[in-house]
């Protein structure tokens, strides 16, 4: 089995990207996106409409890619055809910005410039991301357009609502860069987990003692969203079930929201009636809550003893269980003996076990060093980033699905 390796400058290793820009505003934002792409080991090719030389000159592309810009269908060149040999060379396109004129002619075939004429003769995916008023996004011809060429596979990065050139608040702002790069990776991953379901928990749960006061726990929810982030990669119908976190869920990730360790344990219950391959337990569930919830403030003196009641066990209930399921242990000193206990008597597939007091481990930091245990086997993984961790959990779990 392949090694799918997490990191950007490896997906994009000896990957040609084929970067189109219209004559738009936005033409601008193109630059970012391309230095974005080179500095992650991109190989890139820009190709301009000769409206798109009134925003930015070819002078700015050709110095941050070291290659020669390409406008006129006639341009001298030395690489023979221009449009074929662009076409066949290119791994993924990205056209950014693109207009309503530019969308129009690709979804009616129209090669009338050197642009579209390429776009006509791509055999790889295409990103298409638009940027226009919003009375010309949300024009009927306009929309019409989009659907048609999603229906032949194009991907849209669709544009946001914001500030537009004209001063306007509305639909039609380019989608930025930095989620535009995420959209390339994701294009180019390998998609060993399309047509499974996995479900990911994530963060804290707050076991409320009043209105004002709670129990919870530092899970900041990185470790989840990581993994939710390259299950959505990897093709797979993501779902996140996250407590109170401070982080912005994964783009085309279904997200929902609880409390408590109860609401937690319901929500999963009810996405577990559908269909479920995969549960990565990551979310630190609270053992135990107040045995009485006090509807008004408590006052100081009466917050010196607490009576708590233990929450169920939210994996150990489960009614209908995920053909995989994998648990999370994080505890302080060696965490493998405890692990093992829960990996035994919650009926675990595979249990992540974590030391918290290591440096570069545990909550709230963007690196960690775990211990994956399974029933026949233990294996060490030494401190890398948390998105890498999780490209090695799902190269673990995909064996027991096949």
């Amino acid at each position: 089995m392949y090694e799918i390796v997490m990191d950007t400058k490896e997906i994009f290793a000896n990957k040609n990207f084929l970067v189109g820009i219209t004559g738009g505003i936005a033409a601008y934002k193109s630059v970012e996106l391309v230095r974005r792409l080179i500095k992650n080991g991109g190989r890139v090719r820009v190709v301009m409409t000769e409206a798109a030389t009134n925003f930015v000159g070819p002078a700015t592309f050709s110095a941050i890619t070291g290659n020669k810009v390409i406008v006129n269908l006639f341009h001298p060149s030395s690489l023979g055809v221009e449009h074929i040999e662009a076409a066949y060379w290119a791994d993924l396109a990205i056209i950014v910005p693109a207009t309503a004129n530019y969308i129009a002619k690709i979804a009616n075939g129209i090669a009338d410039d050197l642009l579209t004429t390429i776009t006509l003769a791509l055999d790889c995916q295409i990103l298409i991301c638009p940027a226009m008023e919003t009375r010309m996004y949300e024009h009927p011809a306009t929309q019409e357009n989009i659907e048609r060429l999603k229906k032949r596979a194009v991907t849209f990065c669709l544009p946001e609502s914001g500030p537009l050139a004209s001063g306007k608040m509305g639909a039609g702002r380019m989608m930025e860069p930095k989620n535009i790069l995420e959209k390339a990776i994701t294009a180019l991953y390998p998609k060993d987990y399309k047509g499974k379901t996995i479900v990911v928990t994530a963060g804290p749960t707050r076991e409320a003692i009043d209105p004002v006061r709670f129990i919870s726990n530092r899970s900041s929810g990185k470790m989840g969203f990581a993994i939710a982030k390259e299950a959505k990669r990897r093709g797979a119908q993501t779902i996140l079930l996250c407590g109170p976190v401070q982080l912005p869920p994964p783009r085309g990730v279904k997200l929902f929201k609880v409390e408590s360790a109860q609401e937690m344990k319901t929500q999963l219950n009810h996405l577990c009636q559908e269909r479920v391959d995969v549960l990565f337990m990551t979310a630190a569930v609270a053992d135990f809550r107040p045995e009485q919830l006090s509807v008004d403030k408590l006052k100081k003196e009466e917050m010196t003893s607490i009576k708590l009641t233990r929450n169920q066990d939210i994996v150990a209930n489960l009614k209908n269980r995920p053909q995989v399921v994998v648990g999370f242990a994080a505890q302080t000193g060696d965490p493998r003996h405890r692990a093992r206990e829960k990996l035994k008597n919650k009926k675990l597939d595979m249990i992540v076990a974590n030391d918290v007091t290591q440096k570069g481990a545990g909550f709230e930091v963007d690196t960690n060093i775990v211990t994956v245990i399974c029933q026949e086997k233990e294996k060490l993984l030494p401190l890398m980033s948390k998105q890498e961790v999780a490209g090695q959990l799902l190269n673990m779990v995909l064996p027991r699905l096949k």
